[in-house]
């Protein structure tokens, strides 16, 4: 039977995310929310949670849960304070919307409205959506960037993994006549930083390379997906990014780093290959976080891959 969906108004992002098949389909999939967060839920079993407000500058998903409860996120840790969890950020017309030093006159995400949050139920298919417009502002308050974000969270069958998708649609604000998209890092783009529990573990892709050395752990590689084994607690787990094929300049260019701390980022190579937009064109993009219990294979991290693209094309 299909269920009528559900609305809750929100800050501002698009969040997919696909949850686990583990889970009883008895059990409601449901959206909570406090003055700063909002929660996708599963019964009384959190799968997610959302930064809804600037913290302070970036909004984000703060925490992701395996299929078995293991958080994986870690959420502005004292040497690197801009390290939000799971986090979407690059440099326009000079800007930095990576960092969070005011002092260097940052760039901030400003929710322009309440986000809207849906549950909904098809032919079996459960799914929870947010979706967030953000003005990109400067230091100056002028608006560089507008975003509009969706998140959905997918219960598919047979898949024994957590699965997020984030979308993000990027344009001039209005009035610009173009921006310029040059970062001077290599690791602006999604980024996500796993519990240091996790540090020091492995990452595989499906070219089976280590890829370009930049200093360092620090490597650049192009693949369709890359992913990282670790543990937490003595438990392994696997955390993969997907890169859709219809990303521009797909596969996308995968900054890794296993110490002194691990860092996992999809990139644009925008460090090495700016890009403009002119007024009226949209980048468009979008990227898949899955998270399983134990050491998946290659072979299984493929499979869910082409399961996930197909599932990231439905509406």
């Amino acid at each position: 039977m299909q269920s009528k969906p559900r609305a809750l108004t929100l800050g501002a992002i698009a969040v997919a995310v696909l949850a686990t098949s583990a889970v009883a389909p008895a059990q409601e999939m449901r959206c909570a929310e406090d003055k700063d967060t909002i929660s996708i839920k599963v019964g009384d079993r959190t799968l997610l949670v959302y930064r809804r407000t600037p913290g302070p500058f970036k909004v984000y998903v703060k925490e992701l849960y395996t299929p078995g409860g293991l958080q994986v996120l870690l959420d502005s840790p004292h040497d690197h304070i801009h390290h939000h969890a799971l986090m979407y950020a690059i440099a326009a017309d000079g800007v930095d919307f990576w960092a969070d030093a005011p002092k260097n006159k940052v760039g901030k995400q400003v929710p322009r409205s309440d986000a809207a949050v849906s549950v909904t139920e098809d032919g079996g298919r459960r799914r929870a959506t947010i979706e967030h417009v953000l003005d990109w502002t400067g230091s100056d308050g002028k608006p560089v960037l507008e975003e509009r974000r969706r998140i959905a969270l997918d219960d598919p069958k047979g898949v024994q993994a957590t699965l997020l998708t984030w979308s993000s649609r990027l344009r001039p604000a209005e009035g610009k006549d173009a921006v310029k998209l040059a970062p001077s890092r290599h690791y602006f783009g999604l980024g996500l930083r796993p519990v240091r529990a996790m540090d020091k573990g492995t990452f595989v892709n499906p070219t089976g390379k280590g890829g370009e050395t930049v200093r360092g752990t620090e490597k650049l590689v192009r693949a369709d997906w890359c992913a990282y084994h670790a543990a937490i607690d003595g438990k392994q787990v696997t955390v993969a990014m997907f890169d859709h094929p219809d990303n521009p300049r797909h596969p996308a260019t995968w900054f890794t780093m296993t110490a002194p701390f691990a860092y996992l980022s999809a990139t644009l190579n925008l460090h090495r290959q700016p890009m403009t937009l002119r007024a009226g064109q949209t980048l468009s993009l979008t990227y898949g976080v899955a998270l399983w219990d134990g050491k998946t294979s290659a072979e299984e991290i493929e499979k869910i891959y082409r399961r996930w693209v197909a599932l990231a094309a439905k509406p």
